[in-house]
């Protein structure tokens, strides 16, 4: 098969050639710091959120955020304006081991940790209590890694988007043996491969192959790529220009269509939720349809039955966002 052929049978596959136009949504949870990460949790629906701001992770319970893990470090985050985190992306391996990406730390020091989450009602644990936690130090010739933005699990491995040396771009992979990880490693140049900055969202595809969405630089309008990787060797397979700024989160719901959020560093009053829509005279050309506007989006997930649930920095007064920050249920997307 040709490339261009491909292509097409990868886009056909993923996205539909129709869109969204009867979207609802609801605040779920109010008065978060800089939320980063959502994820939810298998057989309860239970929905956790990296709480990034306030150096901790939560559980949403009738609305009310539960503290499930805490003390983690805390660092800055963008160049202007500029955000305080700690925990990032997070993601189950089972319905009680919880992997988080660290943000709260220097290049080379921060970890991606795993832990088992106490259930309803048991006190939170410490970041200190992970069952394992492993980090990317920096050694001759490269550069440590860090903030560990978004997750995304197979069978055999979580790949964890990472900013730390601009120039490879790199996408790591963490092995898993069942609910434990095994090791980490650098393993996608995505820089080198698309030759712009910054993997940032991550899913995996109905068909397995790794999605990985690059934001390139904040200053820059429209420079984002949705880009498919072969998981078992890294290997290319797709890359497109989708028209898009800065791609924070990919998400494909239950019936297999692919939703990007976008943070528009840039003016952040043009992002939003996204349906990538398969051009109908071109099966290799996707395009964005916008679903809604949304107030700084993070991080998205979609739990079984279809609702989708995006974290939001928000506005505060000036660039104070220590409450500012929401959870988003969206429903009636297909």
């Amino acid at each position: 098969m040709n490339k261009i052929k491909w292509m097409g049978v990868v886009l056909a596959l993923l996205v539909s050639s129709t869109c969204v136009t009867a979207a609802e949504f609801e605040v779920v949870s109010e008065g978060l710091y800089n939320p980063c990460g959502v994820a939810v949790q298998p057989e309860t629906g239970h929905v956790f959120v990296a709480d990034s701001g306030n150096l901790k992770v939560v559980r949403i319970v009738d609305g009310k955020p539960q503290d499930v893990i805490v003390d983690f470090g805390t660092d800055v985050y963008g160049k202007g304006p500029k955000y305080q985190v700690g925990p990032l992306g997070i993601a189950f391996l089972d319905t009680n081991t919880l992997v988080v990406g660290g943000g709260g730390s220097p290049d080379g020091e921060e970890k991606l940790y795993a832990f088992t989450v106490p259930a309803v009602g048991e006190p939170a644990i410490k970041a200190s209590e992970a069952n394992s936690a492993m980090n990317l130090a920096p050694g001759d010739e490269i550069k440590g890694e860090g903030n560990f933005y978004a997750l995304a699990v197979t069978n055999d491995a979580v790949y964890v988007t990472c900013n730390g040396d601009d120039t490879k771009g790199w996408v790591s992979k963490a092995t898993r043996d069942g609910n434990k990880l095994a090791s980490f490693e650098r393993y996608l140049a995505t820089k080198e491969a698309v030759e712009v900055d910054a993997p940032v969202g991550i899913t995996v595809s109905p068909d397995g192959h790794l999605v990985v969405g690059q934001m390139g630089e904040i200053t820059v309008p429209e420079d984002g790529l949705v880009t498919f990787y072969r998981p078992n060797d890294g290997k290319m397979l797709a890359n497109f220009p989708i028209g898009l700024s800065d791609i924070t989160g990919l998400a494909y719901s239950p019936g297999g269509q692919l939703y990007a959020i976008d943070f528009c560093w840039n003016d952040t009053t043009k992002g939003g939720l996204f349906q990538l829509i398969r051009d109908e005279n071109d099966a290799a050309v996707a395009k964005p349809q916008k679903v809604s506007e949304l107030d700084k989006p993070t991080a998205m997930a979609f739990d079984a039955e279809g609702n989708l649930y995006v974290t939001v920095v928000g506005s505060g007064e000036g660039e104070d966002t220590s409450a500012a920050g929401k959870l988003l249920k969206i429903t009636g997307l297909k």
